[in-house]
């Protein structure tokens, strides 16, 4: 199993919010660069991350972030947040970004994905937050009508590989992971399923790492140092 170890960007700097919601943010970084070095020195081979910003308004205000990440470290760099249209997928590709996520833009437009994944095949992932068992959209402020295995059938027949699979209620919390939610993806889907929210000890890592998950994010765990993220990815192996 990967370990994606994750920084969100926002105004340029490496923050992390509690449960999706921009009031509670917590500031880590001025400088995300640095994080990615202390991120690669540490082991990792992948990176997660998600412009919050571009969440909000569909743009790109931290490619240039992203990119120096990507052409200044090995890391394979996977990058989310508001990606609506095939021109900010074609900007983040032509930057060398290793894989686009594709979120809300995946629920509500069927073709612009198809289009997404007839175009760059296995670099476009979608991400599916679970809330109360249904799809959440809009940053996690409104339900789709799709619940979860629903729509995890629609992107597999689609031709999706990678489906990024967040627990809301899970993200930031610190309470542990929703270890038989991945079970059961894991289980139901053939596709790189990656855990997302909550993971928040080794012994999460260990138990989604058992079920021969894909990948992990790590993200708030790292930032709080409740998680070695050396010993996570050696665990993971």
């Amino acid at each position: 199993m990967l370990i994606f170890p994750a920084i969100d960007l926002y105004e340029g700097k490496a923050v992390r919010l509690l449960r999706g919601e921009y009031e509670k943010m917590t500031v880590y970084s001025e400088n995300p660069i640095e994080i990615a070095y202390e991120f690669e020195n540490q082991g990792a081979a992948c990176i997660h991350m998600v412009d919050l910003e571009g969440a909000k308004n569909g743009d790109t205000p931290n490619l240039e972030i992203v990119r120096e990440v990507a052409e200044k470290t090995n890391l394979f760099v996977e990058i989310g947040g508001g990606i609506r249209s095939m021109a900010v997928v074609d900007k983040y590709i032509d930057a060398g970004i290793d894989r686009v996520i594709l979120g809300t833009a995946a629920v509500n437009d069927k073709e612009f994905l198809i289009e997404a994944v007839a175009k760059y095949g296995e670099k476009i992932a979608v991400g599916v937050d679970v809330k109360d068992g249904f799809v959440a959209i809009k940053g996690w402020t409104e339900k789709s009508e799709y619940t979860c295995f629903q729509f995890c059938e629609m992107m597999q027949k689609i031709g999706v590989k990678t489906l990024i699979c967040t627990d809301v209620s899970k993200d930031g919390a610190m309470q542990g992971t929703n270890r038989e939610l991945y079970k059961e993806l894991s289980e139901k889907f053939d596709m790189n399923i990656v855990a997302s929210g909550g993971v928040s000890t080794i012994d999460d890592v260990k138990a989604l790492a058992k079920m021969d998950l894909y990948g992990a994010i790590i993200g708030k765990a790292y930032y709080t140092k409740a998680i070695s993220l050396a010993e996570a990815i050696e665990v993971a192996k």
